[in-house]
């Protein structure tokens, strides 16, 4: 019972709240769907814990993807034993750097009292989710060998048995309890998505290339001769 309610229950309301939260969001509350950077407040540790961060999270998330959209090309691809070492030790390096990453921004924004003062209560909880999203990942990594190669028999046909309204949680029911928290926790951040400052990058600005140039123009007033 409790599989069915994490695995075939709880991603269609985490993706319901996505869906309806951030819509809400975008056409009700417009100034709210921002980053809210905080970037001038403290850019070094910004710029160490934010930008490995995106690279290796963005590589992480497109190897999960491919795997989930062409599980066959996936499986030919690491039929190669040499082809599977490399993934599998740069999916390694890329989740041991994003972990690195989250635990930056936490002390960055735990550190900085003037960071830590325009951090919500949600983004604390986003960014826990994130650090238990990422350890589990290395801890599987680490633990469950050749998960690139096992996810497509696993986490590929529940996915797609989601899309099609028709889930299958026996595919999840039988792994080990990390790969299950690793699953559930993935939707509880799409759950969290539409209420923190994540929302805006779903936010394709194709807009700007029809922009008319926008003119800058320095006002100082000019110093005494």
């Amino acid at each position: 019972m409790m599989d069915l309610i994490l695995f075939g229950v709880f991603p269609y309301v985490a993706v319901t709240l996505a869906v309806s939260v951030g819509l809400y969001r975008y056409f009700v509350e417009r100034y709210s769907w921002s980053s809210q950077s905080s970037q001038f407040l403290e850019n070094r540790m910004q710029f160490w814990g934010g930008v490995p961060w995106h690279y290796a999270i963005i590589l992480i998330l497109l190897a999960h993807l491919l795997a989930f959209l062409m599980p066959d090309a996936w499986g030919r691809l690491l039929g190669n034993p040499l082809r599977l070492y490399l993934l599998e030790l740069s999916g390694l390096a890329l989740a041991v750097c994003a972990l690195i990453s989250v635990i930056l921004m936490i002390f960055r924004r735990a550190g900085d009292a003037r960071v830590s003062t325009v951090t919500s209560p949600i983004d604390w909880l986003l960014i826990a989710s994130l650090l238990l999203q990422v350890a589990t990942g290395v801890y599987i990594a680490f633990t469950l060998r050749w998960g690139s190669s096992w996810y497509v028999y696993t986490a590929t046909p529940w996915l797609w048995s989601l899309v099609t309204f028709d889930p299958q949680v026996q595919y999840l029911a039988v792994t080990p309890a990390v790969v299950k928290v690793h699953a559930v926790n993935a939707f509880v951040l799409i759950a969290l998505f539409p209420f923190s400052r994540l929302v805006h990058i779903v936010s394709i600005p194709v807009t700007y290339l029809s922009r008319p140039y926008q003119v800058v123009i320095w006002y100082r007033r000019r110093s005494r001769t």
